[in-house]
């Protein structure tokens, strides 16, 4: 794992509340990135907890995944956010852990298992804006790439810090308009859900 923070500054970002929670998950990376005054951060958003006995720590209930985000240092808000779940339903635990966070002017992409592959929507939500797309690509890394048009042998020679910040930076940039939905309406046009253990090697 890639960590070059100190909690000093991350106390100064909106990760701060995520990571004194312990929704700061299974981090790939989590530190500055190649940016001046950007905090990073890969890895899976912990959105519900079983009950914990005494002190023992319990794995996550429910995750966002393959998560990628950055906030800049005193900035209260994240200004790009992406990450897969498995229902479109987890939309509303993800709006309402990241809660204060959000900002009508981040840029917030979901990849749900459970959307029609043919359909992209805007998904307003606790006053930011959600991108809500199927999972094509296999990964949201692979994802943001191919929504993007970034050339991923462009990227390949830099660090995974280089890699965060050059999907943040056309993220941010990312001016495209979907169908606007409400939350209502996906839950009523979303798939079932894939029960993710199904067909895995025992």
């Amino acid at each position: 794992m890639t960590d070059t923070i100190s909690h000093h500054e991350l106390d100064e970002t909106p990760l701060a509340r995520l990571q004194h929670q312990g929704r700061l998950l299974n981090a790939v990376f989590r530190g500055h990135t190649n940016a001046p005054r950007r905090i990073g951060f890969r890895g899976e958003l912990a959105l519900r907890f079983g009950p914990r006995l005494a002190d023992e720590a319990r794995p996550p209930e429910l995750s966002c995944e393959q998560v990628m985000a950055v906030a800049d240092v005193n900035d209260p808000h994240l200004s790009f956010f992406a990450g897969w779940l498995l229902s479109f339903e987890y939309l509303r635990d993800v709006a309402e852990v990241l809660g204060n966070v959000l900002s009508p002017r981040g840029k917030y992409f979901l990849f749900c298992d459970n959307v029609d592959l043919s359909r992209r929507y805007q998904v307003p939500y606790n006053g930011a804006v959600f991108y809500v797309l199927p999972i094509v690509e296999s990964t949201v890394y692979n994802e943001m790439l191919e929504l993007l048009h970034l050339e991923k042998s462009e990227l390949k020679t830099k660090d995974t810090a280089g890699k965060l910040d050059a999907v943040a930076d056309a993220a941010i940039l990312f001016e495209l308009s979907f169908d606007t939905i409400s939350y209502a309406e996906g839950l009523e046009a979303m798939g079932p859900v894939r029960n993710p253990n199904e067909n895995r090697p025992v």
